[in-house]
């Protein structure tokens, strides 16, 4: 695996690190970590490399690794939202399969542009949307594909945070809050696509419409923190997705609850080995991760008995076993490809437009969504 972004300060690149190595089936051997060439010879330093393969930029490491007879397999995205493009053109286009943090692109343009170029390739394109890794949420979303819940009727999906209440919230929110490098979107890019996916992912339903109203709380912030976004899906069930990077006191408390007409579930980010079935004569029931009832979505993305918490590394190792088994030509269906990506960056536009001319409820359509 090759890494482009993860230098000096970095928080998600060092996490795409342990998480593709945790199962032995991948290795870390090269990078093109920083735009600075001097931080990415540190970073590669880091990272325990060896020296030669810390690349000064990423033409350079596409070029070089392909020169080696034991060049690079893939390459994994970890920049600033601005830099997803221009990376995974150039590693697709050399023949290099890409997986890249979320959202897929600055612009919905864009996405519709990197998509083409997935097609073309031919390779393999993959989206870090990590709570789908969970053993619970795929749990859920097979539960819910089964009929347990009955018809769906309603999906509520909250993602508070607290760490951008102030102005100054260091490096990390820096380019999260410029335009240029983080696309127009702020809260509702950063994290209100994962809930948006998150919804989607198991409910197996489509969103056709919503209502968007963004704000941004921070005075001087150039984009939004704070988001309440209704939504309606495609049978006909109503929604609301609550995203907020200005809760004082939250810290990830992404919490999915789906009510149907037998059944309703709750999963809690926060408490990830419990997932919580309501059923509609007045039990209450508790599935916890490692029970030997699982389905078998569930089961194999399991790594330790009951009782032994699995959590956000694992959950995101899942996104990179699945990976491995595409690269190998096996299944992984469940993996995030463009076309959430594209679904994605279709929410950002069409609320943060929508929002900003108080648009009220307008058609959510996603153009060349195959799903």
């Amino acid at each position: 695996m090759g890494l482009i972004g993860g230098g000096p300060g970095s928080f998600i690149g060092p996490v795409h690190r342990l998480a593709a190595e945790m199962d032995h089936e991948i290795e870390l051997v090269a990078g093109a970590f920083s735009s600075s060439a001097e931080k990415s010879r540190a970073a590669g330093e880091s990272y325990r490399i060896d020296p030669a393969r810390a690349y000064p930029d990423i033409a350079t490491m596409i070029a070089q690794e392909a020169a080696r007879d034991d060049g690079l397999d893939f390459v994994a995205i970890t920049t600033p939202n601005h830099m997803h493009l221009p990376a995974a053109k150039a590693a697709l286009e050399a023949g290099l399969p890409v997986i890249c943090d979320k959202p897929a692109t600055t612009t919905l343009a864009q996405a519709h542009e990197l998509a083409a170029i997935v097609e073309a390739s031919g390779k393999p394109f993959a989206l870090t949307y990590t709570y789908s890794g969970y053993p619970l949420v795929r749990e859920a979303r097979s539960r819910v594909a089964a009929g347990a819940l009955g018809t769906i009727r309603k999906v509520v999906v909250e993602y508070p945070q607290g760490w951008l209440a102030k102005a100054d919230s260091g490096k990390q929110a820096e380019w999260r809050g410029d335009p240029s490098r983080s696309g127009i979107g702020g809260c509702v890019a950063d994290i209100g696509v994962h809930a948006f996916h998150l919804a989607e992912f198991v409910t197996g339903l489509r969103v056709t419409q919503i209502l968007a109203d963004l704000g941004t709380v921070v005075p001087g912030r150039l984009v939004d923190d704070d988001c309440q976004i209704l939504l309606r899906f495609q049978n006909g069930a109503r929604g609301a997705l609550l995203a907020s990077q200005i809760s004082v006191g939250e810290r990830n408390g992404l919490t999915l609850r789906i009510y149907g007409e037998k059944a309703a579930l709750r999963w809690r980010q926060e408490e990830p080995n419990a997932l919580w079935l309501f059923h509609g004569d007045g039990r209450s029931e508790l599935v916890q991760a490692g029970d030997p009832g699982l389905g078998a979505d569930a089961q194999r993305a399991s790594r330790t008995p009951g009782g032994h918490p699995e959590g956000y590394l694992e959950a995101f190792a899942n996104l990179y076993r699945d990976f491995a088994a595409v690269l190998r030509g096996e299944d992984g269906a469940l993996i995030p490809g463009i076309a959430d990506g594209l679904r994605g960056m279709a929410l950002i536009e069409t609320a943060v437009h929508a929002s900003a001319r108080g648009a009220g409820w307008v058609d959510f359509t996603v153009q060349g969504d195959k799903t």
